[in-house]
């Protein structure tokens, strides 16, 4: 592949060629048809973002998933990524879904490289991580769901950014895209 954005088809190919179970297709699935929903929902407000690198972005945030399921997918994911000539933004998307975004201190504790960051920047970046946070699986969930399960894994400051996240997304959106 080059830096050419895969379609939607060859996107879901990448990850079942990767070795994503299919409950993980199914989930990327489920959060690429909600990130979609936003991103025309922001589209018709006049928001600039890209509904296509949404979608694909989407489909492709957890290829990680088939090398682990820890917190590592998303920089695991990134290399997979990169090594499939998958363009840079959609990489960033991958590298920057996980809890509402990684800081550069406990990028350092995960042994992760401080590169260019872990926390969503780009409308096309916030909106994945955004609707990954609302699908459990295959379904939607309130957001309250995501926050408290941060909380009770001890995870308190990324549930805050996940809180300010969706505090963010719904000003821009509306409580339902």
């Amino acid at each position: 592949m080059s830096d050419k954005l895969p379609s939607r088809e060859q996107a879901l190919q990448l990850l079942t060629e990767n070795g994503c179970a299919a409950n993980v297709v199914k989930h990327c699935v489920a959060v690429s048809a909600l990130a979609v929903e936003m991103a025309e929902a922001l589209k018709k407000k006049g928001y600039s973002v890209d509904v296509e690198f949404v979608e694909i972005g989407a489909l492709l945030h957890d290829i990680g998933r088939s090398k682990t399921h820890s917190v590592n997918h998303a920089v695991e994911g990134a290399r997979i990524a990169e090594s499939l000539g998958v363009p840079k933004p959609i990489v960033n998307i991958i590298k920057r879904h996980v809890g509402g975004g990684i800081t550069p201190s406990e990028a350092e504790w995960l042994g992760w490289s401080s590169g260019d960051g872990y926390i969503p920047i780009t409308l096309e970046e916030k909106v994945v991580s955004y609707a990954d946070k609302l699908i459990d699986g295959g379904k939607r969930v309130p957001v309250e769901l995501t926050v408290e399960q941060f909380r009770k894994k001890g995870l308190v400051e990324a549930a805050e950014r996940v809180r300010k996240l969706h505090d963010e997304m719904t000003a821009l959106i509306g409580e339902h895209p």
